[in-house]
């Protein structure tokens, strides 16, 4: 009776992890279809050690203004309070790199991942069809689609997932992809093959620490967003601090300042995501147009750009605040 039992037991788990096996690298297969770069997976569970980083990180006031960042503490280290007896965290990248460059050098700068349409929109419909998909394809499986829009620690689920290693500018760093991608997550309720993490290939190099403008990495793998020029022409609604003057490299949206300088990078390739492509107006503006920018040009070139998050008034500001002062 017992060995029966055992056969039956023996056969059981046997499916249960090929079943596991095949339906992971199916899921691979399909996020590669739809033009993810990588694509790794996790156990749904507590971040333990992001816990104690989460609270020093704000009990320390590096959020700034962000104070969304304290709320749903614990849905941010617990995907299973996001979905109901989640099971798996996909993570995936989506590369955005662009050699294309604004014609005019001394033109306001323009973070690279805002050059086309707003990414939010781009990867969640991606993320629909692979979800759709995983529930086609495998039956009644239930799940969440996330893009850098709700309480969950994209990074943190990137590393555990074997995406890359977290350098020493927190951003997530790949040895073939450097790391101008975005993250994106798809959690639910199926049980699936793990991946693991890689190692740490920043070694001795402070590229990125030395480089940054306004000095917002204040130790190897720590970032103060409070000092941040994404956090100051982004995040902050409010007036930037005087004392922050001359000190933003003439970027008025966002920064790639410890990406560009990091080597790694040099491995960097364009992105195939039409979607993603500036229109030539865009790139065409020089300082003058900038400077001079009306409502009604921002919203016919930045109608589907991340750019129009800081609104017509926000761009404006930042705009004047890099302004010279002899100009």
């Amino acid at each position: 009776m017992f060995g029966i039992f055992y056969f039956y037991s023996y056969q059981t788990t046997f499916a249960i992890l090929k079943d596991k096996h095949t339906y992971s690298k199916l899921i691979k297969q399909k996020a590669k279809e739809l033009g993810f770069a990588q694509c790794g997976i996790s156990k749904a569970e507590f971040l333990e050690p992001e816990a104690k980083n989460l609270e020093n990180w704000l009990t320390q006031g590096m959020n700034g203004k962000m104070s969304y960042m304290e709320n749903y503490f614990d849905k941010r280290l617990d995907p299973r309070l996001l979905v109901d007896d989640a099971k798996s965290v996909i993570s995936l990248s989506y590369n955005y790199f662009t050699s294309e460059k604004q014609k005019d050098f001394l033109a306001p700068k323009i973070s690279k991942y805002a050059f086309g349409e707003d990414y939010h929109i781009v990867i969640k419909d991606k993320l629909k069809e692979l979800l759709q998909f995983i529930q086609n394809e495998i039956g009644e499986v239930n799940g969440r689609c996330f893009v850098d829009s709700a309480p969950i620690l994209e990074k943190a689920w990137a590393q555990k997932s074997g995406l890359g290693w977290m350098g020493k500018n927190t951003n997530i760093i790949n040895k073939k992809l450097g790391s101008f991608y975005f993250l994106s997550e798809l959690i639910i309720d199926l049980e699936l093959d793990e991946d693991t993490p890689v190692t740490d290939h920043c070694g001795t190099c402070t590229a990125c620490i030395d480089a940054c403008p306004t000095q917002a990495i204040v130790e190897p793998y720590k970032v103060d967003g409070s000092k941040c020029i994404s956090y100051f022409t982004i995040e902050l609604k409010e007036n930037i601090p005087q004392q922050m003057k001359g000190k933003f490299d003439n970027w008025a949206f966002g920064c790639d300042v410890c990406q560009d300088v990091c080597p790694w990078n040099k491995f960097s390739k364009n992105h195939q995501e039409e979607r993603f492509n500036p229109s030539q107006d865009f790139l065409n503006m020089n300082t003058k147009d900038w400077q001079e920018i009306t409502e009604e040009l921002f919203n016919s070139i930045f109608q589907k750009s991340p750019i129009k998050r800081t609104k017509y008034n926000g761009l404006k500001r930042n705009i004047d605040f890099i302004k010279p002062t002899n100009t």
